[in-house]
Parts: structure tokens; sequence; C-alpha cells
């Protein structure tokens, strides 16, 4: 994309008024910074995923009120994440997050684990031992 063609469609913005840096090519065919105030197309798929982010929190917390799945799917899509950016965050194999997201294993983690899952989360880890245990309902 050339310098002059960076979107600048401000009316439609998700970035709240901020600014994005992209990168174009100058006159000379080097490439500059420029700020861009936003850009439909880019607009609209992040309308599109934050929606589809929502309906999964609401299917992973009804699991979990029902008793289907630990408080894990939950938080996860709560916090915008899938499973592989709670893997990066905590440190763990997908394989064991998903072996979390079963009740009886959720229940016996230790707070080493919980630790992590907190730390992801921005939680206070007393709040995710209440969820082990059962003493909290909702969030």
């Amino acid at each position: 994309m050339k310098l002059d063609e960076v979107p600048q469609d401000a009316e439609c913005s998700a970035y709240a008024g901020h600014q994005k840096l992209l990168y174009a090519v100058d006159e000379e065919g080097c490439y500059q910074g420029a700020q861009s105030a936003g850009w439909d197309a880019e607009n609209y798929a992040t309308q599109q995923a934050l929606a589809e982010l929502e309906v999964l929190e609401q299917q992973a917390k009804q699991r979990w009120q029902a008793g289907e799945t630990s408080v894990l799917p939950y938080l996860m899509y709560r916090y915008r994440m899938d499973e592989l950016a709670l893997a990066q965050c905590t440190g763990l194999w997908r394989w064991r997050i998903r072996r979390h997201f079963k009740v009886p294993v959720y229940q016996q983690l230790p707070v080493r684990i919980l630790t992590r899952y907190a730390q992801a989360f921005s939680l206070p880890v007393e709040q995710l031992l209440a969820y082990q245990q059962g003493q909290l309902d909702e969030l």
C-alpha cells in the first residue's frame, strides 16, 4: 500500500479516537510508518470476531452454571482468549488446559496452577479458589 492510500475511515473505526500504526511505501519505495484512523473492512472483521467471542462466552457460561465444565472456558472467552492464547499466557500445554475444563480435574488443581490462570486473567487467586470450592456461583 502506498503512503497516500493508508485508510482513514474514522467514522466507522473501532479505535475509539485512537490511531493505528501501519507501514506503507513512500514515493522512493521505502517503508515508512503511517497513522490510520480506521478501515471499514477491518472494523467489520473485528465486530464479527467480537460477536463470535460473546456467543462462545455465553455458551461457556451456561455449561459452567450447569456443572458441565469448569469456570475456565468461560473466563477464557470473557477475557478474549482462545486455548492457544491461554496456553501461551500460562505456559501450560493446550491438552492440559482442555483437561482442566473438566470439573473434577479443575477441583483438584493445585494452587500453583490456579495462580497461573489467575495471572492470565488478572484475577486474585482467592477468586479462582472460591470457584474451585464452589463458593461463588457467578462472576
